[in-house]
């Protein structure tokens, strides 16, 4: 396409600084994975994928048999007129997105003209040029209907003869007087298409808090519903400014992880009121879901205990039995002391036998308290 050489610092391209009038340079973009795959041309599918400003895209059947490739400009027949497109996919890919798409592969599939010439894009580049200015005026006129809707985007039909108007709403709006208005100023056809927020910020574009372009503008295309459960699950703040995009609604993207988390939180047991424990009452503050770790905390404590989610299953079952353990990491362990009196009688009864045996009695000495006789040196018999 026109983008693969977009020239956004001094070098050759469109130099529209990645604002391309094509519709953007990265803009739902297709990867044909089947190009390099031959297939006789009798067989070859004959519808072809093309896509129009901001990523909108139709498919249109290539009936004259043109040699065309991905990014050639085609007119293409339209109602009431004809427009231009780039093709942006070819082959079996393409039934498999009419398929996807539930768009039946029948008469009512509009042919390819020609390939586009210079003639037709200077014509395109004088229809295309009106939109600003249209699209401004027009701003103008619904403030002064006062009509409940925001205008989105203006397109214009390669012939110059009609313009689509995309808007968003709340509610139903009534704008018949509108488009008489709009047609007798602009001097054509005006078709009013409502489109949803989601789509709205699609078609604008823009960079995500993730530093990426908005996955709407690049490759989402079915918006699927997201609900504040998927935050919950995901134990995020429910903080509304974190958690709305450029849309104003939820993130697609807290879908994206969800059904990973939901598996992860299948072990987590579910503690919907406080733990018992002989420390006293724990509160759940805090799980880490792919840790498999609870946090809990009591009442006059100001820590947080990390516990496996195992013992607390086990803690769990006990208070179902009515029983506390000691805290939340430790059983009370109580031992039961066997009666030891009837082994022990005997060993005792021995000891009190053989404990005077073996003590040595003293001799008593006879001569105690008397003084010995002394003997007569001159007499040794006396």
């Amino acid at each position: 396409m026109g983008c693969a050489s977009c020239g956004t610092g001094g070098s050759a391209g469109c130099k529209n600084n990645g604002h391309c009038s094509t519709g953007g340079c990265n803009k739902l973009n297709v990867f044909d994975w089947l190009s390099n795959m031959d297939v006789p041309a009798m067989h070859r599918f004959d519808v072809v994928e093309v896509r129009f400003k901001n990523g909108r895209k139709d498919f249109f059947r290539n009936l004259k048999k043109l040699d065309i490739v991905t990014g050639d400009p085609v007119v293409l027949d339209v109602p009431n007129g004809h427009h231009i497109g780039y093709v942006s996919l070819q082959g079996e890919l393409v039934r498999l997105q009419m398929s996807k798409k539930g768009i039946k592969d029948d008469d009512e599939v509009r042919e390819i003209y020609r390939k586009a010439t210079s003639r037709d894009m200077e014509r395109w580049d004088e229809a295309r040029n009106r939109e600003d200015s249209v699209m401004y005026r027009t701003k103008e006129i619904i403030q002064d209907t006062k009509l409940e809707m925001k205008l989105t985007d203006v397109e214009f039909q390669a012939d110059g003869t009609k313009a689509t108007f995309f808007y968003s709403a709340e509610s139903r709006v009534d704008f018949r007087e509108l488009i008489k208005i709009l047609a007798s100023e602009f001097k054509i056809r005006v078709e009013m298409r409502q489109i949803s927020v989601r789509q709205e910020a699609g078609r604008i574009g823009g960079i995500g808090v993730c530093g990426r372009e908005l996955c709407c503008s690049t490759w989402l295309t079915d918006f699927k519903n997201v609900s504040t459960s998927a935050a919950r699950y995901q134990n995020l703040s429910l903080n509304p400014s974190k958690l709305s995009g450029q849309c104003g609604r939820l993130k697609c993207c807290l879908n994206y992880e969800l059904d990973t988390y939901m598996e992860a939180l299948s072990d987590i047991p579910e503690v919907e009121k406080p733990i018992q424990t002989q420390r006293g009452v724990a509160k759940l503050q805090k799980t880490d879901i792919f840790r498999k770790i609870m946090w809990f905390g009591y009442d006059d404590d100001n820590n947080w205990h990390a516990v496996d989610i195992e013992r607390v299953k086990e803690i769990q079952k006990l208070n179902e039995k009515g029983m506390k353990p000691a805290s939340l990491q430790e059983d009370e362990i109580e031992v039961e002391l066997a009666d030891t009196s009837s082994i022990n009688s005997d060993l005792e009864a021995m000891d009190r036998k053989f404990s005077g045996k073996g003590k040595k009695k003293k001799k008593r000495n006879k001569f105690k308290g008397k003084k010995p006789k002394q003997k007569n040196p001159n007499n040794p018999n006396v």
